[in-house]
């Protein structure tokens, strides 16, 4: 009986001291946790002098406040992490990067968001954050969250985008014969071929010597990128046809931002939409004065009729079969 007592006492002491471990291993666990700092890299094609990079540097500031440093947030410009497209695979393997993209690279994952990057799809700034705000762009965004990408914010508005060139262009058919570097998705392969151009694929970071080595005849891109990329430089003349209204957005892997704390998540997202709205405001009052800058360095600006440049466009709706989602957008601007 005595035995019998003694091995009850031993194991129940047994039990109690197992206990004790598997608190003091829990709070040990928590403990690391809490302790644990995570880090994001944010990568970018264009200059620390562009709106996104100070952008970003605000994201970098408010993330890092709010998190006692837990979060830390390193910013890349100029393409040091590498061209967007490398940033966009990276971050859907699980690294963590954040890439500021736009909606016509992501159509290759999601084809509905490429409309945002579609022609004179929306005439402004207010109307393209219009879009990103409405409950149909989360409905992509969730569908990009299920194919490895996950959007911290897509309120980064870059300006409105019009041609760079050697030669003046009035209308559609001065571009013809010229080859035009803009991104390699379909929505703006199509939409700069039904202008006229010959579309070309080219790394933003080498579109300056393409230019000087004649490799294209010019570019399409927003003021801030060009002018950051010396463009004035190396062409004479800027049409502004305001094609595309650039909005571009900060997109993350959907697994490393997974791996965060749900504080951490929430906090993120929270302060990327609040630099996206800083970097946006920052860009409307620079493009008045870099449109100065560059004609005080020599090139010549012409503000033309867009409207035959809609209508060449039109096809492009339907080509990428987008006419039914665009009424569905006419419907959220009010059109």
């Amino acid at each position: 009986m005595k035995t019998i007592r003694l091995l009850c006492l031993v194991l129940i002491t047994t039990m109690l001291l197992m206990s004790g471990c598997g608190k003091q291993q829990s709070s040990s666990q928590q403990s690391k946790e809490e302790d644990k700092v995570y880090t994001l890299k944010i990568g970018m094609v264009v200059t620390e002098n562009d709106p996104m990079f100070k952008g970003a540097m605000r994201l970098k500031e408010g993330v890092e406040q709010r998190t006692e440093g837990k979060l830390k947030i390193e910013v890349f410009p100029s393409s040091q992490l590498g061209d967007t497209a490398d940033l966009q695979e990276q971050a859907k393997t699980g690294a963590n990067v954040a890439v500021i993209t736009d909606t016509g690279r992501l159509a290759d994952v999601v084809k509905e968001i490429g409309i945002l990057g579609a022609p004179y799809i929306a005439d402004n700034y207010d109307e393209a954050r219009k879009i990103v705000m409405s409950d149909l762009f989360k409905e992509w965004e969730k569908k990009l969250e299920d194919n490895g990408y996950k959007v911290l914010s897509f309120n980064w508005y870059q300006g409105d985008r019009h041609f760079f060139t050697n030669k003046p262009i009035k209308t559609p058919s001065d571009l013809k014969g010229l080859r035009i570097r803009t991104p390699g998705s379909p929505v703006w392969q199509k939409s700069i071929a039904a202008m006229g151009a010959t579309p070309t694929d080219l790394a933003w970071g080498e579109v300056y010597p393409g230019l000087q080595q004649k490799v294209i005849d010019g570019a399409e891109a927003q003021y801030p990128a060009a002018f950051g990329a010396r463009l004035y430089e190396v062409t004479k003349y800027v049409t502004k046809t305001g094609h595309f209204q650039l909005l571009t957005g900060l997109v993350t892997g959907t697994k490393w931002f997974n791996s965060l704390p749900e504080e951490y998540q929430a906090i993120l997202i929270e302060e990327s939409i609040k630099a996206g709205d800083y970097a946006s405001q920052l860009t409307i009052e620079s493009l008045d004065e870099i449109e100065k800058e560059m004609e005080n360095k020599g090139v010549q600006i012409s503000k033309i009729d867009v409207t035959p440049f809609k209508q060449a466009t039109e096809k492009v709706y339907d080509e990428l079969g987008y006419s039914e989602l665009r009424k569905q957008i006419n419907n959220i601007l009010g059109k």
